[in-house]
């Protein structure tokens, strides 16, 4: 078994980061899975709905990532200083106070979808739809935070096998219900939210069972005292995820504005097929920097600096290597993808293609900003990391989606995202050269 003290090199690194990767791209395809089926069985309008609300969803359940985040790098850091027992009192601390935020949260996205929908300038046809499947998936939002969160958890724990087997059970109860209560019964949008609330509580419960029984993982859920200096801690730390997900459906809400504008509804829809295929490429790079932060934290808590130089070094040549792999899939595959979602409607396939041929671009820059963002988490120095995850979002891609169109109209749209990603990746790596003593790595 690979332990978090042990030297890596790249095939162990591989090794132990591979199982968060498939399991972040595995969670990625069942959402594709899900758009697939609205798509082709509901009709474009109400494809065009899911996408449009999804992104206020992923603000709420990204709440899970950041305690997630933050929380498995101070129980990291913690298990690296030998203080084991600390450790599980902090992980149940986090889950605990995950799960109570999350009903919360639930409860008041339920009571307020309606207004929140027409506020974020959701078509008449598009209303009734986006509210129907925001509530039912707001069901299930607590389960869906958990769920997020111990996909960071479970790495830390060493059982990140554990975490796949969990991601897969989810996935595929997503993709066998999808086909029965889409295909099969033609439910439509309520069977596809449905078929997505069902797994997300196969996600969140099971998790829940494990860490309550007597396991063989580093972590267990018990008795824990209110710790409100280490909640701050983590939350102030793992910001930079909540920022990161929330800035990116802050973002996807000014696509949706945008193309609204210059396609309508069908710019909506090409939109949310690059928005699926997207995340299962980001996946990988979210999926490798999940991985690896806990080895990053354990060793900076450990003092252990050859060992860090060591993850940091090999960590950008593997970034590198997938970054170009990803363009590359990208463009191979943009026209087989956008004939699979909307190849019953030819202008909207054309868009969609058009679209793909332009974004694929971004890949090659965006996998050292999602992995600068995590190294800087996971080394407990949150403000960089949420500087870094700011800029990429809240800067540089708002900035070039309003003015590029101007010049540019619809090519400027899918434009803007490959010029907001090199741009952050110049400040990821300014970032990653003037910290390097501050951490030794």
């Amino acid at each position: 078994m690979i332990q978090l003290s042990d030297h890596f090199t790249f095939g162990r690194l591989l090794r132990f980061t591979l199982p968060s990767i498939v399991m972040m791209v595995f969670t990625s395809v069942y959402g594709v899975v899900d758009g697939f089926f609205v798509s082709n069985f509901a009709g474009k309008t109400p494809f065009a709905a899911v996408n449009f609300i999804m992104p206020f969803l992923m603000i709420l359940g990204a709440f899970g990532f950041m305690i997630g985040a933050g929380g498995s790098a101070l129980i990291a850091k913690t298990l690296g200083e030998g203080n084991a027992q600390k450790a599980k009192e902090l992980f149940s601390l986090f889950v605990y106070v995950t799960l109570i935020c999350g009903v919360i949260i639930a409860v008041l996205g339920i009571v307020f979808i309606r207004p929140i929908t027409i506020m974020l300038g959701a078509d008449e046809s598009m209303v009734e739809d986006c509210v129907l499947y925001g509530r039912i998936i707001l069901i299930a939002l607590p389960m869906f935070m958990l769920q997020n969160e111990f996909q960071t958890f479970f790495v830390v724990a060493e059982k990140p096998n554990l975490g796949l087997m969990v991601t897969i059970a989810a996935g595929v109860t997503n993709m066998v219900l999808d086909g029965v209560f889409v295909g099969a019964l033609g439910m439509g949008l309520v069977g596809a939210a449905s078929a997505t609330a069902v797994s997300q509580f196969v996600g969140g419960i099971a998790p829940v069972i494990y860490f309550l029984r007597p396991n063989g993982s580093l972590l267990r859920m018990g008795k824990t005292a209110f710790d409100i200096r280490a909640l701050t801690k983590a939350c102030s730390n793992g910001v930079s995820e909540l920022l990161s997900n929330v800035s990116m459906s802050i973002v996807s809400m000014l696509y949706n504005y945008q193309l609204m504008k210059y396609a309508g509804e069908d710019g909506v829809a090409a939109y949310g097929v690059l928005m699926y295929v997207n995340f299962i490429f980001f996946a990988i790079f979210i999926g490798y920097s999940v991985g690896s932060a806990p080895i990053i934290g354990f060793d900076h808590g450990a003092k252990n600096y050859d060992e860090l130089k060591n993850i940091r070094k090999k960590s950008i040549a593997i970034i590198a290597v997938l970054s170009l792999c990803m363009f590359a899939l990208a463009e191979l595959s943009a026209k087989p993808l956008a004939d699979l979602f909307v190849g019953y409607d030819a202008s909207l396939n054309a868009l969609t293609l058009r679209g793909f041929l332009i974004c694929s671009f971004m890949f090659i820059f965006a996998g050292i900003s999602v992995f600068g963002s995590s190294f800087f988490t996971a080394l407990g120095n949150g403000l960089v990391s949420a500087v870094i995850a700011f800029l990429r979002t809240m800067v540089f891609q708002i900035a070039a989606v309003l003015v590029l169109p101007l010049m540019l109209k619809m090519d400027g749209i899918w434009l803007s995202i490959v010029v907001a990603e090199a741009m952050s990746a110049m400040i990821t790596v300014v970032f990653l050269l003037a910290e390097r003593k501050r951490y030794n790595y």
